[in-house]
């Protein structure tokens, strides 16, 4: 496991680097920076592979507004050169895709919250929409020869013919037992006595008026809570073909039941995708199997069912044999990694292709001479390509080594890829398939990084005494000079499953920052991490609490015993989600800590599994709270349990719409060490959910930075002034 260099060697390199970087002029990373980061994503060949489009994400400000642009642009990966903006503006374009005679591209336009297919020719003229549907379009997909272009849509329950094959879950009514007002409005019937004085009738018809209104909401499915807001209405996902030459799209799918994906056949005669009747109302029947739709007549059929599965994400492979797809473990759902599966047209054969990998398969892709399907996964802190051989069996890595590859495209002998190292945040390369050689197709970011001073990434690894190896990284501040003692922030990271490492793109500019700011930077991965395995990931099975934290003081204690730069008496610690969780669970049971932040956590284990979207991490990690002995599970694994614990200067911070953990935990929290007389700060995002560090308001994102930043510069004492203090010129 211990891929670098000796420490002793390292530690030199990383001395002359950043004495190379003193001597050279360039500055800090800082905050505004943020601004400067540009990401590309969505790679797509063209059929020729002599282009590539993809979506090119910036931020941007004009005055007070800061917003997003998501535009489409153009490599041209035979003659080089710098990449074309294909379209423009504020409106979010996305999901790009080649028509089979490389003239067109498909993509997805959202304007206003709804999001329709348009058509950019290449030949000449202006973008236009190709679909109109009511409820929105996405994932376009085109037909063989070019005609036509499937797509996905949602359908509400009140706009579906007969009756669910579910038994209706609102008490003492059956479905449709009242006047639709809103199907009979838009049908324009005017006939329906609507009142709340009368009959039975009438007063249904009244109620369903107001309800149709959202005023109130009713809710009957279980799944409520949407990130951002409340989602009363049930919805259905189908498949539209929409002719190019045609006005209307013609529905493929029917019925009570989603539609997901969607895959032609070579021949066009046929869709595969995944899909569920349902037995149950759908909130609770969580496996899907795969299907065929009979292009022609729509009749669509269940052709794989694997118990214990569920299958998604069918493609087929390129001489039409075969079906690749993705099945995840339906059973032991508290910790899953996506396999990937192969299965003949006619469902016969079906088998697991990754059964001995034991990593998260993502991403796959068949190479067009039907030999190889190239694939990425999350390995031990890095994003790693890899092929399998469908002759062979074997699966062989051609790209790793604190690279993160979040995208790829084949192109000839060629793969397109955009890549994330400590160097730079993200980047669009091509990689040459017979020597392995990366080449950069973009600048983005290595433009405005020529002048920055980026700090590199050292990897450790202890072992704990049950034999479990933890994986960790640290970083050195900016303008280290040996000898001194420097503050050191302890950052986690959340999911329970999610992994870190130097290819990490959502926290690359977050530790550049720290590092500027005068603080070294120490990360790890707990146990119950994804990149390490099944049994890694099930580590923290009915233990959010104490096993992964002691991992993670146990990377932090090695850490400082192997960089005796590190200040014991000037330590910190910040973490979202279930980090956020993991700050309130190690102040509670540790004092080492100068000043604490937790973002968007969750602290109570019985009220999350009744407030937020992410609820069923509950009965998945832990099981439900009625159940023999899981309530005091809950309540040992609870950091609000042991709240009169803590002492340690904490700032909690939390967003307005944030359903997926819900404030009431963080209210629980400040009120409860409000009660207590203990040190803590609220702080409260509006126009905010879950991802405001990953993809909020830019504005809101900076401040989240700067606060967290100011908050422990109350409490520390650097030894010199942080190199982020001097700013920009």
């Amino acid at each position: 496991m211990q891929k670098r260099l000796n420490y002793l060697l390292l530690l030199a390199f990383i001395m002359l680097i950043h004495w190379a970087e003193a001597q050279s002029g360039k500055k800090p990373i800082v905050t505004s920076d943020l601004m400067k980061i540009v990401t590309s994503s969505q790679l797509e060949v063209s059929p020729d592979t002599r282009k590539a489009v993809m979506v090119v994400t910036k931020r941007d400000q004009k005055g007070d507004d800061y917003f997003y642009s998501h535009n489409l642009y153009m490599l041209d990966l035979e003659k080089g050169g710098e990449p074309i903006q294909l379209t423009f503006g504020k409106k979010s374009d996305s999901q790009p895709t080649w028509a089979p005679d490389g003239e067109k591209i498909a993509f997805v336009r959202s304007d206003d919250g709804k999001s329709q297919v348009w058509i950019l020719p290449l030949t000449g003229g202006e973008a236009y929409p190709l679909t109109s549907a009511k409820h929105g379009a996405s994932g376009p997909r085109w037909a063989p020869d070019g005609k036509s272009i499937l797509f996905s849509s949602s359908i509400h329950d009140w706009d579906t013919e007969g009756t669910p094959t579910w038994a209706y879950e609102r008490p003492g009514r059956a479905f449709k037992d009242e006047p639709n007002w809103k199907a009979l409005k838009e049908e324009e019937k005017k006939d329906i006595k609507s009142t709340p004085d009368g009959d039975l009738e009438g007063l249904r018809a009244w109620l369903a008026k107001n309800a149709v209104d959202k005023n109130p909401r009713v809710f009957v499915n279980q799944d409520f809570q949407a990130e951002q807001g409340l989602n009363p209405e049930m919805k259905y996902r189908h498949l539209f073909i929409q002719a190019l030459d045609a006005g209307k799209a013609r529905q493929l799918t029917m019925g009570f039941q989603d539609f997901g994906g969607g895959d032609w056949s070579t021949d066009g005669k046929t869709i595969v995708c995944s899909s569920v009747a349902y037995k149950v109302e759908p909130d609770k029947q969580s496996y899907s199997d795969l299907w065929k739709i009979d292009v022609t007549s729509g009749s669509a059929t269940s052709f794989l069912h694997m118990e214990g599965f569920s299958l998604g994400s069918p493609k087929f492979s390129p001489d039409g044999k075969s079906i690749l797809f993705y099945m995840r473990d339906d059973v032991n759902r508290h910790a899953t990694q996506n396999d990937l599966g192969l299965v003949n047209i006619d469902g016969s054969g079906a088998k697991m292709i990754t059964a001995e990998f034991d990593r998260d398969a993502g991403g796959p892709v068949f190479s067009p001479d039907n030999k190889k399907i190239y694939f990425t996964a999350s390995s031990e802190g890095d994003i790693p390509l890899y092929s399998y051989d469908l002759k062979k069996g074997e699966i062989v890595t051609l790209l790793e080594g604190d690279k993160g590859i979040n995208d790829f495209a084949l192109a000839g002998k060629k793969i397109i890829m955009t890549i994330t190292d400590f160097n730079n945040p993200l980047e669009v390369y091509s990689m040459d398939m017979k020597s392995g050689a990366l080449t950069a197709l973009t600048h983005f970011n290595s433009d405005w990084l020529k002048d920055k001073i980026v700090t590199p990434v050292s990897e450790y690894w202890v072992t704990r005494p049950d034999g479990v190896k933890v994986q960790y990284w640290v970083m050195q501040p900016v303008g280290f000079k040996q000898g001194t003692k420097y503050p050191t922030v302890l950052e986690i990271h959340g999911g329970p499953s999610a992994m870190w490492g130097p290819s990490g793109l959502s926290m690359w500019h977050e530790f550049q920052l720290l590092t500027s700011w005068g603080y070294g930077v120490v990360f790890s991965n707990p146990r119950g991490s994804g990149g390490y395995g099944d049994a890694f990931k099930k580590g923290n099975y009915r233990d959010w609490g104490h096993g992964p934290a002691n991992d993670i003081l146990a990377a932090l204690d090695d850490a400082t015993s192997k960089n005796n730069w590190m200040d014991t008496d000037q330590l910190f610690v910040t973490g979202g989600s279930y980090a956020g969780y993991m700050v309130a669970w190690l102040v509670t049971q540790d004092k080492r800590f100068k000043a604490a932040n937790a973002q968007r956590g969750v602290y109570d284990l019985t009220t999350f599994m009744g407030e937020g979207n992410a609820w069923r991490l509950v009965p998945t990690h832990f099981g439900y709270p009625w159940e023999d002995g899981v309530q005091e599970i809950l309540d040992a694994n609870s950091p609000i349990t042991f709240i009169d614990q803590i002492t340690t200067p904490l700032l909690i911070m939390h967003s307005d719409q944030d359903l997926r953990t819900g404030t009431i935990q963080s209210e629980m929290m400040y009120k409860s060490l409000k009660a207590l007389d203990r040190p803590v700060e609220y702080v409260r995002y509006p126009g905010e959910g879950h991802e405001l560090s990953r993809s909020g308001n830019p504005l809101r994102m900076m401040d989240r930075l700067g606060r967290f930043i100011e908050f422990f510069e109350r409490y520390v004492k650097h030894p010199e002034a942080p190199a982020a203090t001097v700013g920009e010129d």
